[in-house]
């Protein structure tokens, strides 16, 4: 895969993952991310390895800043020939304290309740997930025009599909990402650009540990819920999705694929409950 490759949120754990996996096969990745110390030391193992990255500090939020980190790159590696919009997650101001109404809930101060959702916070997320797809595209897709082989893989999550409990921006905000990304697919289909995404169950990230884990390291209740719905009866291993990565990205095997969100949730979305 000779090809330059820009992943946003490339200092996480599931898309460094994604950086390493690609750099592996041969690929020139930039890797993008607030946090340029997490992002520079995924760059440092896979240059240690052999392979070809380099960081670079990036606000998915800020078009200029996105542009200037576009010039960089250029110079450093050339056009950009594959996407990997990574960048997003969800934020205790946009968490509700409850997963259902609880009377009360529309006076409540000291706790986040539908009612007292943060705006600035719903907005965080909301642009984060949403608009962190939409910027980068905008500036890095202007690269593929008149170009083969290029696409787009965006990240969504089984929050798509099955919004959960508590997190309402970042549930919107993925609905919004696999609608959008079908959107785009179809603008650019006839210029040869593919555009699919990646649909996550779940994964446990530096961003929901907290959620999915006690302090002492004990699962927590809805770590114990989501199990029960997830039919394989565990958490996914971040290398489980490379495959999929793989496939889409890959124009010799996905070739004729563009527009779609592939879920890898072990069975999440297939299961009713009962």
């Amino acid at each position: 895969m000779e090809k330059v490759i820009v992943v946003t949120g490339a200092g996480g754990v599931l898309c460094s993952g994604f950086a390493e996996f690609l750099a592996s096969k041969g690929a020139k990745v930039a890797l993008l991310d607030l946090n340029e110390e997490a992002a520079a030391k995924v760059a440092e193992g896979i240059n240690a390895n052999g392979g070809t990255a380099k960081a670079y500090k990036c606000n998915c939020l800020d078009k200029a800043d996105i542009e200037a980190v576009h010039q960089k790159v250029l110079a450093d590696f050339g056009k950009c020939d594959i996407l990997v919009n990574g960048a997003g997650g969800n934020n205790p101001r946009c968490t509700t304290a409850h997963e259902e109404y609880v009377a009360g809930d529309e006076t409540a101060e000291d706790f986040l309740t539908f009612f007292n959702i943060d705006e600035k916070g719903f907005d965080f997320v909301f642009d984060l997930n949403m608009k962190g797809v939409l910027l980068p595209s905008q500036v890095f897709m202007v690269d593929m025009i008149g170009r083969k082989g290029c696409s787009v893989l965006n990240v969504s999550s089984m929050n798509a599909y099955r919004p959960l409990t508590k997190i309402p921006a970042y549930s919107a905000a993925k609905a919004a990402v696999t609608n959008f990304t079908s959107w785009l697919a179809v603008h650019f289909a006839k210029e040869g650009i593919r555009v699919n995404a990646i649909a996550p169950g779940f994964f446990v990230s530096n961003q929901n540990r907290a959620l999915l884990f006690n302090e002492d390291g004990t699962p927590t209740p809805r770590t114990d819920k989501i199990l029960r719905s997830t039919p394989m009866g565990r958490f996914g291993e971040a290398e489980e999705l490379l495959g999929t990565v793989e496939w889409l990205l890959d124009e010799t095997k996905s070739g004729f694929v563009t527009g779609i969100t592939v879920p890898v949730d072990g069975g999440f979305s297939a299961y009713s409950g009962v």
